[in-house]
């Protein structure tokens, strides 16, 4: 099974760039979407399902914000929109397959670079999040959470590290968090076959980041410890462009 994980940053605005044609090259069995920005009736969702994929899609209430896809050429057993709290699930941030034994969850978690208020809304995500997981993994062991965390986990995974300390998406409870939500029996997949630094899947719009390869790594493919024998393959396709980010890849047995 290949998994692609992409942040759109808009998937209008990505169509335009040539999304679809590149998803017919790359042909990912399972494709999950974070900021769609957008509602299913505001893009051409035809043009998914032409490939072959079952579209899955979980919006937010506020129109232009946030949602996620998840789309699968593997017809799943059971879906799930959100986490089941209306404060998150408004937001459009969560989206499960279970796909045979493997459980699928497409995931955008928030940022608080915005404002104190969304740095705080992120803590109490982050803090239910783990929760909804721990709990889940009892009823659904193999978990993959494929999705933007808003988090660079090390130094490794960021540039100029020094200088992004007091940043949010690098400050140190973020980072305790990722550590104590791998410690849960998670793998960050990526790692386990590129332990090279100067890998990134998203870059600011700003001082030509992308450019000078400014970036920072919070993309990932989260893997329960039980699935680690099945881990064929991870990689950072970061030559992709539709989006300030790039898509991350995964493939298992």
């Amino acid at each position: 099974m290949k998994i692609v994980s992409y942040n759109l940053n808009g998937i209008r605005a990505a169509i335009g760039k040539g999304l679809i044609d590149w998803l017919k090259e790359a042909n990912p069995d399972v494709l999950c979407i974070q900021e769609t920005k957008a509602n299913p009736s505001q893009f051409d969702v035809s043009a998914f399902e032409d490939l072959g994929y079952h579209c899955y899609w979980h919006s937010a209430e506020k129109k232009g914000y946030s949602g996620v896809g998840l789309l699968t050429k593997i017809k799943p057993d059971n879906v799930v929109y959100g986490v089941g709290k209306e404060i998150f699930d408004r937001e459009g941030r969560t989206v499960r397959a279970d796909i045979g034994d493997i459980t699928i969850i497409s995931a955008y978690h928030p940022s608080g670079s915005s404002k104190d208020s969304r740095q705080e809304f992120k803590m109490e995500w982050l803090d239910n999040f783990y929760t909804f997981i721990e709990e889940l993994k009892e009823e659904r062991p193999n978990l993959i959470i494929s999705g933007d965390v808003n988090i660079c986990h090390k130094e490794i995974d960021i540039s100029n590290p020094k200088k992004k300390k007091g940043v949010s998406g690098f400050l140190p409870e973020e980072r305790e968090w990722v550590s104590k939500f791998l410690e849960l029996g998670f793998i960050d997949t990526f790692r386990v076959f590129d332990q090279s630094a100067d890998k990134y899947s998203w870059w600011s719009y700003r001082q030509q980041s992308r450019m000078k390869n400014l970036g920072w790594r919070i993309d990932y493919h989260f893997a329960s410890e039980t699935l680690r024998d099945r881990l064929k393959d991870a990689a950072i396709w970061s030559e992709v462009v539709h989006s300030d980010h790039c898509p991350v890849y995964l493939e298992i047995d």
